[in-house]
């Protein structure tokens, strides 16, 4: 490919700028030399091969203005004698001719070209385009560095280029990954989005122990960016950051890191979570006083309450009042206004623009949540209730403030009761034990099942993510079996034959789309097509693998094998091996109509609508079970309300020492010890 320097385009501009007009419209052009040929007398030609790749003209112009056209273009003399045909180059001039739209260049601008016979054109342009290489990204990642070591300012390094300083900002960190990292990026064994994600990190011992240490099927750049970050908090996705606000965290003195290859919305990470909590806490102290000025016996602000701890309290009744004749009225209008509207949607014949239903919708959603706000007021609590009872100030799912009023401690619930007694009359003690409580209604032996496939799918799922404690329940079963007592084998829920635990949508049918369930089949596949066949084959490929990489196969291998499936409430199979994964069902499970209340009857709804919204719970009292289990999904969104059979258990001090004194024990330690023939 023929090119001319920058020293040889300024001797040319030189000499053209000394030559006179008329000579250069004039100039007889040769043949395979470089000439000077004005900008005015270019034009695309239709023998270029290139049909495509006229991008980034807007960057590529902005660098010519900066540095000037350091390559020149190819052409023939065009038929009518007064123009040429640039055959290669097509992108260069649609530069130059953006530059002169913008009056950064004058029309007849000088351009260096060599013109080439006409018979040679297609040839030409094909090997310009064929025979060049291109410059591996590393290369320009290194370069961009270069620059900067050099003296030059971003700024300027991005206005040389017509990129914006993010751009450069991003080459430069790349160019920071680590060398061992870099090379094996040129050689195609990591990839770009892999280099990204690893570039969160400046420490390069980090991106190769996060890199080299994980399994391929642990290799994807969310994973990857996962494991180092790890321990932070990310912005977007963390509700008390919401609430907070990056700005004030960082305000106030909080350690930000920034992945620049994210956009604005994502890719912040905050590296105290102590000092977000303390500004939460800040933030909620305003709240937590208008809401004790309410009178409430306690007022206390837990920033990240979950749904089971605030089960611990139990929840002091509300009654409703009789609304007065203007409530009544009001209450009247907004119900018949509502109803309308509906009857307009409904309506079937009803000639609605999608903006016309749009705005239907709108106007319902205000009409409901003026209804609601009035339904609020009308609700109230037996005398004495409030001076007993507390509340918790907390912050939501989305970020907002919540305040949970009416929480009442054991010892609270039961003073109350006895109140309520009393105030009854029934000092006799006809009523009952202190402690008694009144029964509540159960759920089915088959909506026991399902939910309980649904807490063994993302038990499997978490046991996947978690080969320690795989380990753990492997040993602890072999344990069971030939150390402690061969008889006493009901202790663990893993079933140490590898009988896969395939069948639990036999008793939940929405399982298979479940997030772990679809999970765990694709790392299953993953290793499925990683992994030989042939059973000699699979041993020696296994002798292969480093120890890391073995245990996350015996991680799956163990979670696919356990079975919690339960046709009871009140069990709760795997509690251990539960609590030593941390399984949180709220990562993996979110009620719906379908999926729990149109199973459970209206007493049990509303039993669970007193946890979530209990100023909800008269209102949704008068429908029907169908409408009542629409509203209570629709009301239970972002709550964190789980049924009980996903709180978890308590577990026994000495039992939960005895996990934490297994999980101290390493994989390595385990292997070096233990001396293990399974028999099939």
């Amino acid at each position: 490919m023929n090119t001319a320097t920058l020293h040889e385009t300024q001797a040319l501009h030189a000499i053209a700028a000394a030559a006179a007009a008329t000579a250069i419209t004039t100039a007889v052009v040769v043949p395979y030399e470089l000439h000077l040929i004005p900008l005015s007398r270019l034009r695309p030609s239709s023998r270029n091969v290139r049909k495509s790749g006229g991008t980034s003209i807007s960057e590529l112009a902005a660098s010519i203005a900066r540095v000037g056209l350091l390559q020149n273009l190819t052409v023939t003399a065009s038929p009518d004698g007064a123009h040429f045909e640039v055959v290669a180059g097509k992108r260069r001039l649609a530069a130059l001719k953006l530059l002169v739209k913008r009056r950064k260049l004058d029309k007849h601008h000088p351009v260096p070209c060599l013109q080439v016979p006409d018979a040679s054109a297609r040839t030409v342009s094909l090997t310009e385009n064929v025979q060049r290489e291109a410059m591996h990204p590393a290369d320009q990642f290194e370069a961009f560095a270069s620059l900067v070591a050099e003296g030059r300012p971003v700024e300027d390094i991005a206005a040389d280029f017509g990129v914006t300083p993010l751009v450069v900002q991003r080459r430069l960190r790349l160019a920071n990954v680590s060398p061992r990292l870099l090379a094996d990026y040129r050689a195609d064994e990591v990839t770009l989005d892999q280099l990204m994600a690893l570039a969160i990190t400046d420490d390069h011992a980090a991106q190769e122990t996060a890199f080299y240490e994980s399994p391929h099927w642990q290799r994807s750049p969310q994973a990857l960016r996962d494991h180092l970050t790890h321990e932070e908090i990310e912005a977007g996705r963390d509700a008390l950051a919401r609430f907070v606000g990056v700005e004030a965290y960082e305000a106030a003195g909080g350690g930000v890191r920034r992945d620049l290859f994210s956009d604005e919305q994502q890719g912040v990470y905050l590296t105290d979570a102590a000092l977000l909590d303390t500004l939460a806490r800040n933030k909620l102290t305003a709240v937590a006083e208008a809401v004790q000025s309410e009178g409430w016996g306690w007022v206390e602000i837990a920033p990240r309450a979950t749904a089971s701890e605030l089960h611990a309290f139990q929840r002091a009744r509300r009654t409703r009042r009789d609304p007065n004749k203007t409530e009544a009225k009001r209450i009247a209008k907004l119900e018949a206004k509502r109803n309308e509207l509906q009857d307009r949607l409904d309506d079937e014949d009803a000639d609605l623009s999608d903006d016309g239903v749009q705005a239907l919708q709108d106007e319902l959603d205000r009409l409901g949540n003026e209804l609601e706000a009035i339904e609020q007021t009308l609700m109230v609590y037996a005398p004495g209730v409030v001076p007993m009872a507390g509340a918790v100030v907390s912050v939501d799912h989305m970020g907002g403030v919540v305040v949970h009023r009416g929480l009442l401690r054991e010892e609270q619930a039961r003073a109350l009761r006895v109140q309520e007694r009393q105030e009854a009359g029934a000092a006799d003690g006809s009523a009952g034990s202190d402690d008694a409580e009144p029964a509540k209604a159960g759920i089915s032996e088959k909506l026991a099942k399902r939910l309980s496939a649904h807490r063994t799918a993302a038990l499997q799922a978490e046991v996947a993510r978690h080969p320690h404690v795989a380990l753990v329940a492997v040993v602890h079963r072999l344990a069971l079996r030939v150390v402690v007592d061969a008889c006493r084998m009901e202790g663990s829920p893993v079933n140490i034959s590898a009988s896969p635990q395939d069948g639990l949508d036999a008793h939940a049918p929405d399982v298979a789309q479940s997030p772990a369930m679809m999970g765990l089949r694709e790392v299953r596949q993953a290793w499925a097509d990683r992994l030989p066949q042939d059973p000699d084959a699979l041993f020696t490929e296994l002798l292969t693998f480093p120890q890391p990489e073995l245990l996350s196969l015996l991680a799956v291998c163990v979670a696919v094998t356990i079975g919690a499936v339960t046709a009871r409430e009140g069990d709760t199979p795997a509690a251990l091996l539960a609590q030593a994964v941390g399984l949180d069902m709220h990562d993996w499970w979110t009620p719906t109509a379908a999926g729990y209340f149109e199973h459970v009857s209206k007493a049990k709804t509303l039993e669970a609508v007193q946890a979530f919204a209990p100023e909800q719970v008269n209102r949704l009292a008068k429908l029907k079970k169908a409408e009542l289990a629409g509203e209570a999904e629709r009301l239970v969104a972002g709550t964190g309300w789980l049924p009980g059979m996903f709180r978890g258990v308590e577990v026994p001090v000495t039992d939960t020492q005895a996990v934490a004194t297994i999980e101290e024990v390493t994989a390595a330690d385990v292997a070096d010890r233990a001396d293990v023939h399974l028999v099939a």
